[in-house]
């Protein structure tokens, strides 16, 4: 049986706050789930408690709720009412931060399946960003991109195939193979910063069926340039995420991590 909180004896909105009272109110109610004074499961507060508790109108304690909702620290339950529920990650894209180290951040298991591996030639879509002539050679891989078993990302990267020989003889069926890792341990190159064009497009049909959506479905695509300290250019990349399996916090650092 869920358990309810205890709410205050004192009202702790300030109406003369700076921070409106829907604000101010959501900060409160996350607090409480952070410290487990409301835990996973417990159900919250009627409506009619929290207005009465708070001092705040019915809008006020339902745009809270829904933020809180939107945040991923509350579910509502048709019929039984609104409960904790454990927060989703978030995931923070950097130029300089691999998929593998985002997943190890936030406790689940990195995989990969290779989709392709090869040496092209550059068309003038992919040379111009590389700063490489066209028709230069030009190593492409795409990957799909695995978290604890479940499909979330198809990753394409285009990077020149004098920065990296032999990249294609080493084995990308490992589950945890991470580029950028690969660039660093083999070839001393470090991404250092770089620049990111977030947006979100229709999914093709085999992108449908690798992400497990049904169509039509949305994706959403990050595409990616990153230079190395000495301001050259590491790797092009485009990516599709999965909308809900890997919502995006996008952050800009040139500070290694």
């Amino acid at each position: 049986m869920a358990r309810h909180a205890n709410l205050p004896d004192e009202n702790p909105i300030d109406r003369n706050h700076p921070d409106a009272l829907y604000v101010q109110l959501r900060n409160l109610l996350k607090g409480m789930i952070e410290r487990r004074e409301l835990a996973v499961n417990d159900k919250l507060p009627s409506e009619r408690e929290l207005v009465a508790a708070y001092g705040v109108s019915r809008i006020t304690v339902r745009q809270a709720i829904k933020e809180l909702e939107n945040l991923g620290y509350l579910q509502t339950r048709p019929g039984k009412g609104i409960y904790v529920t454990e927060p989703k990650p978030i995931y923070e894209l950097e130029i300089v931060r691999s998929f593998t180290q985002t997943a190890y951040a936030n406790n689940l298991k990195p995989g990969m399946r290779l989709l392709a591996g090869k040496i092209i030639r550059a068309d003038a879509e992919v040379a111009r960003p590389l700063s490489l002539p066209t028709g230069a050679d030009v190593v492409f891989l795409e990957r799909l991109r695995l978290l604890d078993d479940v499909p979330v990302v198809i990753q394409r990267d285009w990077f020149s195939a004098s920065l990296a020989p032999g990249i294609l003889d080493i084995d990308w069926t490992v589950e945890n193979r991470s580029l950028y890792a690969e660039f660093e341990n083999r070839y001393g190159i470090i991404p250092s910063r770089g620049q990111s064009t977030l947006s979100a497009r229709l999914a093709t049909d085999t992108e449908a069926s690798l992400l497990q959506l049904d169509v039509p479905a949305a994706v959403l695509t990050l595409d990616q340039i990153a230079y190395d300290t000495h301001n050259r250019t590491v790797n092009v990349s485009a990516a599709a995420y999965h909308p809900t399996r890997y919502p995006l916090s996008l952050t800009q650092s040139h500070r290694r991590l």
